[in-house]
């Protein structure tokens, strides 16, 4: 038998919050969507909450997060890697 593994998704954005919950961040994934009707670029965000096992990621650092079997009832996602700190 032939073992098939899928790709997981990985998003990038940026850490909005991070101290209020224990390993746990708030990730603001923000992308481009074209209007259907004026043909206008509209900014979309959308928030993750994602799984932080060390609690290093601090509010502002860009992170990329990665897609993950449930981890409680609203977190879905864990930090992959930091790709850069907030100033």
């Amino acid at each position: 038998m032939e073992e098939t593994r899928t790709q997981k998704k990985t998003l990038v954005g940026n850490v909005l919050s991070s101290g209020k919950m224990a390993k746990t961040i708030v990730v603001s994934i923000e992308r481009l969507t074209k209007h259907p009707f004026y043909g206008k670029y509209v900014k979309r965000r959308v928030k993750y909450k994602a799984h932080d096992e060390k609690n290093e990621c601090k509010a502002g650092d860009k992170v990329m997060i990665v897609e993950t079997r449930p981890i409680s009832s609203t977190k879905r996602w864990r930090v992959k890697e930091i790709l850069e700190k907030a100033k």
